[in-house]
């Protein structure tokens, strides 16, 4: 198991979702390899180039940062369990 730690903190972007999926409106810069994604409320969240998060993807529970791994070009999306939120997403340079 690798420990990925926090590193610096780089730039946060976030996005409200409710039954309809929220996406950021930037994608990752080149050269990031990590992000921290926090959502407000429990969600399913997705991880691609032109992503739309639905009830099929990835659960990630309220107030619980997690940490991915991304590719330059990607963006985060979300779309809410049982209640409107916002996705919080951090580059980990």
């Amino acid at each position: 198991m690798n420990y990925w730690g926090t590193g610096r903190l780089g730039t946060h972007q976030s996005a409200a979702y409710t039954g309809t999926a929220g996406t950021i409106a930037t994608a990752f810069s080149l050269g990031l390899k990590k992000a921290r994604v926090v959502v407000t409320s429990a969600a399913y969240i997705k991880i691609g180039v032109a992503p739309t998060a639905t009830t099929s993807d990835v659960y990630i529970a309220a107030d619980a940062p997690e940490y991915f791994s991304v590719m330059p070009g990607e963006k985060v999306s979300a779309v809410q369990v049982s209640a409107s939120g916002t996705l919080h997403v951090t580059e980990i340079p």
